[in-house]
């Protein structure tokens, strides 16, 4: 196993320690999860299918068709949708949990569109997204050069033969980026954690309530 692979499951844990302590599910808590994978990679691949201990409250949210998502876990409903209204009713769920998503579903427009619909829909939710100032772009593995212009870099990622990775696939986010993303979407009450690695943020934890409980 990479050091990168080894990192991204050391984290990924550190992640659900926080999403259990803020969320503390019980067996009735329903969760829906945006931004499922269908094959997966490595074991920390749907890490909340992989752990959850009631799977039978998960609703799984995609734009794809997820035959082998389905076949792995058949506790699980999966929907697919077209990338823009969830079609769900208003506060549907307990928690909206969502890793490493937001930095890949379009542009702001499209970012506000998603957290707005995550507050719709959801009573809390738990969004994670990668640190656009983290020395090295954690998707592609390459030092330094995100911290370009987007469009820039999407030059360099077609040169390197990298295409997979530009255009609409990321739209990195700075700490600044999400408190605008949060306050432009409606959300107002809200908590940022910082996760780090070594003296470096690594990724954010966003977690807010979207009614009084």
């Amino acid at each position: 196993m990479s050091l990168a692979y080894k990192i991204s499951g050391w984290n990924r844990r550190r992640k659900w320690q926080l999403f259990l302590n803020a969320i503390q599910p019980t067996a009735e808590t329903t969760i829906l999860d945006c931004g499922f994978t269908d094959k997966e990679f490595s074991q920390t691949d749907n890490f909340l299918e992989k752990n959850y201990p009631y799977p039978d409250q998960i609703t799984a949210l995609s734009t794809d068709e997820s035959q082998e998502f389905k076949a792995r876990y058949p506790q699980i409903k999966t929907i697919v949708y077209d990338g823009k209204i969830f079609p769900f009713p208003d506060q549907s769920f307990d928690v909206c949990w969502s890793n490493a998503v937001l930095e890949h579903v379009g542009n702001q427009e499209r970012q506000i569109l998603f957290l707005k619909e995550i507050k719709r829909v959801a009573k809390v939710g738990f969004i994670t997204t990668p640190n656009r100032y983290f020395p090295i772009e954690v998707h592609t593995r390459i030092p330094l050069l995100h911290f370009l212009p987007k469009k820039v870099f999407d030059r360099y990622l077609h040169f390197t033969g990298n295409t997979w990775a530009s255009g609409d696939y990321m739209y990195l986010l700075s700490l600044r980026d999400l408190h605008s993303l949060l306050h432009a979407a409606g959300i107002t009450q809200y908590k940022i954690i910082k996760n780090r690695l070594l003296f470096f943020v690594l990724d954010f934890v966003m977690i807010f309530k979207t009614i009084t409980f």
